[in-house]
C-alpha cells in the first residue's frame, strides 16, 4: 500500500524516529517529546501528530527489533530441546529490553485496555512469535501448561524495568532471569542444610 502522506510528512516522520530512537536509547521511555521535537526541529504538536501517544512512539521505535525477535522465535521453533529453544528466546528478549530501554516499557500490557495483548503492537507480535515455542516446550512437560506468554513477557519487562538503573543492568537482569528459570530451590544433594 503506498504512502500518501506529503513528503515532507515522510521526511518529518523519518527524522522524528531516528531521533526518538536515540533519545529513548539514552533516556528509556521517559525520554522528553519536546526534547525530540526540538533535535528534529520540528514542533511538539507534529511529534504528536505522527505518534499521538508515547506509546505509539516507543511501539514504532521498537518495530525493528520485535521483528528480529520474532523472525529468532521462527528460528528457533526448528530446534530439538523445546525447552532450550523457548529459553533462548525468552533471554534473546530480555536482552533486547535491557540494550534497547524503551521496549521494556513499549511491551508493558497496559491492564485498562479492553484487549491489553491485541491493543500493544510489540506484545501482540512477540505473543504470536513464542506461542509455538511455549506450546512445544508445555506439550513436551518442560514447561506448566497454564503459563502463558502473556506470563513470560511480564516477567521479563518487570526485570527489564528493575534493572534499567543497575551499574550493570545486562548482568544485573541476567542473574534475575535465570534465578526466575531455575526457581528457589538449592540444587539436590549440593545445597546448603536448612535451605
Amino acid at each position: 500500500m503506498p504512502d500518501r502522506r506529503r513528503a515532507d510528512a515522510r521526511r518529518n516522520y523519518a527524522r522524528i524516529l531516528a531521533v526518538a530512537e536515540d533519545e529513548v536509547a539514552v533516556h528509556g521511555a521517559d525520554a522528553s517529546l519536546e526534547q525530540i521535537a526540538r533535535i528534529a526541529g520540528v514542533g511538539s504538536a507534529t511529534v504528536r501528530r505522527h505518534f499521538p501517544t508515547r506509546r505509539a512512539l516507543l511501539t514504532a521505535v521498537s518495530r525493528e527489533r520485535v521483528e528480529a525477535l520474532r523472525v529468532r522465535a521462527h528460528d528457533l521453533a526448528t530446534e530439538d530441546d523445546a525447552r532450550a529453544a523457548l529459553l533462548a528466546w525468552l533471554h534473546d528478549v530480555l536482552a533486547y529490553c535491557v540494550a534497547a530501554r524503551g521496549l521494556a516499557a513499549a511491551l508493558a500490557y497496559d491492564s485498562a485496555a479492553s484487549d491489553p495483548v491485541h491493543d500493544n503492537a510489540c506484545a501482540a507480535t512477540l505473543q504470536e512469535a513464542a506461542a509455538p515455542l511455549l506450546r512445544r516446550a508445555a506439550q513436551d512437560g518442560a514447561v506448566d501448561p497454564d503459563v502463558t506468554v502473556a506470563d513470560l513477557i511480564t516477567l521479563l519487562v518487570g526485570i527489564a524495568l528493575a534493572t534499567e538503573h543497575a551499574p550493570d543492568p545486562a548482568v544485573r537482569a541476567d542473574r534475575l532471569f535465570r534465578l526466575a528459570v531455575a526457581g528457589l530451590g538449592a540444587p539436590r544433594g549440593g545445597g546448603r542444610p536448612g535451605t
